[in-house]
């Protein structure tokens, strides 16, 4: 893909399709997967290996998708086809997957959804992939790859504002007479239309042939040496200080923010409305739907414009306290009798994660440049591999945490009244410990210097070098 400094309309809305497909497919899993265990009777053990074994596959997978992505020749590039196909694999695969029924029993609809799920991730990571690395290469100019970012995650963020609903169509009788028999018919909905919108980037975005650049060989006769070269690259790129930084810092405020995000819901109903969940009605819905609402007329647009103002770093350190601030107000702002109250403190609460990739997408995409003048490579794929890998192992890490904490408080969630202290214990944790991790953040970034005009002067000598060769 030819690289310019203005990058169309068109072409970032197009990536920003594709963000909402990454975005949905994961928000609305989230969703299903709660059905597995309260209406098809999957015992803990059986969720956690659902959980967990096809997210360890994705975490191999990632690299070595990454380095096949960078060293594709193609007449259609390096990226595109590849999107495409994934776009396939993750739509067939997800509505294969819900096609559950209690009948089949047990055992059977266990392997049969680990099977499909195995089927869904290798898709996932054969679009997901390539289609950060093009968002990485579609422009370099330090401002205009925040842009590029922002508008993508504009668009999926409206995935967070729609998932959350999907909660009142499963239950509602009047539409499916159980959440199994929703999850079968709205998967087909999901799935196709998602499928759509990942292909949107592979047939709209520009990209210049691949045929005759000096790869490394992509065959099964070398796979043995691709394969140390994907860890010999991921050694290296990880021995990039301000890559290393980026992505510390995202692994600190993505995993303290996932580790306590599912308490929101056990906190109104449990806090706000004394355990009854009939009647905290749709108030967990408002807080995912008016949370992801903040984010994307409030934080992106004030983001993206402070990055402007004052620099990618200095932006992610302001955003980043902002969120301090809304943790702060949720602790005062959980009123029981007053559930309308926690709103006032969403806006402040969604600059942590609104903010997140945003910025860091547009920096890892300037670190990209610094790497190529390091080393002579473009590595879209395996820097956009490694960084999206500390993003699934923070979400894992989050998932072992959940358990950990509420078994530490003494939160039951069978239980209708609560032990003692127990949710006082989880409110500690959920303003506290995202807190904690958001300060690791801004001390690991303090000392970020990869500025605007450094960044400049590193596309002035790739370009200068292009020039000479």
């Amino acid at each position: 893909m030819s690289k310019t400094n203005k990058v169309p309309m068109g072409q970032k809305i197009a990536f920003g399709i594709g963000m909402f497909a990454n975005q949905m497919f994961p928000a609305i899993l989230g969703i299903f997967m709660v059905v597995l265990v309260q209406d098809l009777g999957f015992p803990g053990w059986m969720w956690g290996i659902l959980f967990f074994l096809p997210r360890v596959f994705d975490a191999f997978t990632d690299p070595i998708m990454g380095f096949i992505s960078d060293n594709t020749k193609s007449k259609w590039g390096r990226r595109r086809h590849y999107v495409f196909l994934g776009a396939l694999i993750m739509g067939i695969s997800f509505v294969a997957m819900w096609q559950l029924y209690r009948a089949d029993g047990l055992d059977y609809n266990f392997t049969y959804f680990l099977i499909w799920s195995f089927v869904f991730y290798l898709g996932l990571t054969i679009f997901s992939v390539p289609y950060v690395a093009m968002g990485y290469e579609m422009s370099n100019d330090f401002h205009e790859r925040t842009d590029i970012m922002a508008i993508a995650q504009w668009i999926g963020q409206w995935a967070w504002v729609i998932a959350p609903w999907f909660w009142v169509f499963m239950y509602d009788q009047n539409l499916f007479e159980s959440a199994d028999v929703a999850t079968r018919s709205l998967a087909v909905w999901v799935g196709i239309a998602c499928m759509v919108f990942a292909m949107v980037p592979a047939i709209f975005i520009k990209s210049k042939s691949t045929i005759n650049e000096n790869y490394a060989a992509l065959n099964f006769k070398t796979v043995g040496g691709s394969l140390k070269k994907i860890f010999e690259g991921f050694k290296e790129a990880f021995k990039s200080v301000p890559f290393r930084q980026l992505c510390i810092a995202t692994f600190f405020i993505y995993n303290t923010f996932y580790t306590i995000a599912s308490f929101s819901f056990f906190i109104v109903v449990y806090h706000l409305f004394g355990g009854d969940a009939g009647a905290a009605g749709i108030w967990p819905t408002l807080f995912g739907s008016v949370g992801a609402l903040a984010t994307t007329f409030i934080v992106i647009p004030i983001i993206t414009a402070m990055s402007k103002k004052i620099g990618k770093k200095k932006a992610f350190i302001v955003s980043q306290t902002i969120s301090i601030i809304g943790y702060i107000l949720l602790w005062f702002l959980f009123i029981p009798g007053k559930p309308y109250m926690f709103l006032f403190a969403l806006p402040f609460f969604s600059f942590g994660i609104g903010s997140l990739f945003t910025l860091m997408m547009s920096m890892t995409a300037d670190v990209i440049d610094l790497d190529e003048l390091n080393t002579g490579q473009r590595r879209e794929g395996v820097f956009g591999a490694i960084y999206w890998w500390m993003v699934k192992f923070g979400f894992a890490i989050a998932g072992l945490l959940t358990g950990t904490i509420m078994s530490a408080v003494g939160f039951d969630p069978n239980l209708a009244t609560q032990p003692e202290g127990a949710v006082l214990g989880l409110r500690v944790f959920y303003s506290g410990f995202p807190i904690v991790g958001t300060l690791i953040a801004i001390y690991v970034m303090r000392n970020y210097d990869l500025t605007e005009e450094r960044a400049n002067e590193i596309s002035e000598q790739l370009e200068k070098r292009k020039s000479t060769v």
